[in-house]
This record gives C-alpha cells, structure tokens and sequence, in this order.
C-alpha cells in the first residue's frame, strides 16, 4: 500500500467528540448530555431553521463558493470591505489556507499548549516547524511568545479566548505583544468564543485590522449560532492577504 512521507505519518489524527447516536448505541443510553464538544444545547435560532428549510429544495446545485449574501450582510454587519473576509468548511479550513499560503518547510509558527490542536497539526502537515510556549495562569504568556519569535517566524496563533481553558487576554497585554511582532510575520487570532466574553478589558483584535496589522481574524457560526452542523466559519484580514489566500482554495 502506499504510504505518505514521515511527517505525515507522525501526525497524530484529531479525535473529535462522538456523535450522540453513537454514544446512545455504544452505552446503550438515551438523550445523553454531550460537553465534549462545545456545542451550543439551545440550537439554532428558528429564523436560521426556516431559511435551511427554504434551501432543501436547491440542495441539487453547487453552492455560491463566493457566498455573495452571506459576505455582504457581514461586510455591512463588520463596516468592512467585502473582499476582506474570507470563508470557510469552519474556521479549520481557514487555518490550513492560511498554513499552506504563507508557510513552508523549516518555516516557524509560534502557539501556545494547551490550545486549539489543530494549528499544530496543520503546519506539521506542511513540514513547519511548531514552536510551542506554555499557558501562563492558564492563558496565553504573550511576552514569551513575542520572545519566541525569530527571522523564520510565518504565523503566531492566539486563540482569544483560548480552548479548553476559556481565559482571555487583555487588551493591554495584547497592544504590548503587537508592539513586538514584525511587519511580516502574520498573526492569527481565533475568535471562536468571541460572542461570549463579558469582561470589559478583552482585546479588541478589530483594532489591530484598522491598523492595517498583518492579522487574521477567525470567527465562526458554529458557537452562538449553533450551526455547529453547517461548518461556517469566516476570517477577516487585509484584502491583500485574503486573495493570496484564495489562490489555493
């Protein structure tokens, strides 16, 4: 059989939680409560069920890759450009299209353990280079991964709030971080949990957009929305960055 080079073979698969049909065959139960995978129990709201339900009859064509409508509500909802957003088989596409653009072998992506395991997986996949700094109090040390950094630095992933741990970083500890990464290195800031944050210190990573920063900002209908089953995700950046991007859709 044939078989794929090392690095791939050293991959180790992402495990993500079980179907409640499988755990209800599996344990021999019923209506289990599931937590594994951070979806959201209230479901989707009744304005999304009708539109799915209009859809089902078009379910022969091939969707619009472009996502006209979905773009222009958001581009109008964000105050951004349309051809600043990209979308996405979930925000996980989006990091490998990001990955593949802008990363090659022996190339350096900075993150933080523990955290979203995909990142890693992904640039693993590519032949990068994972350079991994541990939680601080249980979120991101900002300033060790800015001293992280080196000439071979693509992409520094944050994830903000982060997953598993749900803390966040502030926005002064964020502002002292962008200070120190160069014009060229690109950071991604996963926002997944974003809807939920309360405190009034959470960095506005919107901000750093308007500043015309190199960074990727990752959103998805998955969470509040609960459209985990949909798999939308979307990613805001410099227009520049999303057409280099899109190149290799």
């Amino acid at each position: 059989m044939i078989q794929p080079p090392e690095h791939i073979k050293s991959i180790k698969p992402y495990v993500p939680g079980k179907p409640v049909e499988e755990l209800e065959r599996e344990l021999g139960i019923s209506d289990p409560v599931k937590l594994a995978s951070n979806e959201n129990p209230a479901g989707p709201s009744p304005m999304a069920i009708k539109a799915l339900r209009k859809g089902v009859a078009d379910l022969n064509r091939y969707p619009d890759g472009d996502c006209y409508y979905l773009r222009d509500a958001l581009a109008v909802r964000l105050g951004i450009n349309g051809n600043e957003l990209i979308f996405g088989n979930g925000s996980n596409e989006i990091i490998e299209l990001a990955v593949r653009t802008f990363m090659g072998p022996g190339d350096e992506a900075v993150m933080a353990h523990p955290s979203f395991v995909v990142y890693s997986m992904i640039v693993q996949a590519v032949k990068g280079k994972n350079i991994i700094v541990p939680l601080k109090n249980a979120k991101h040390d900002l300033d060790a991964m800015a001293s992280a950094i080196t000439d071979r630095t693509r992409i520094i992933f944050i994830a903000n709030p982060n997953n598993p741990t749900g803390t966040i970083n502030t926005a002064a500890e964020m502002d002292a971080f962008m200070k120190r990464v160069p014009d060229d290195v690109l950071v991604v800031v996963d926002e997944a949990y974003y809807e939920y944050v309360s405190s009034p210190e959470y960095a506005d990573s919107m901000k750093y957009f308007r500043q015309e920063r190199d960074i990727l900002i990752l959103r998805t209908f998955s969470k509040i929305y609960g459209l985990s089953g949909l798999r939308i995700g979307y990613g805001i950046s410099k227009a520049g960055i999303v057409s280099e991007m899109n190149r290799i859709r």
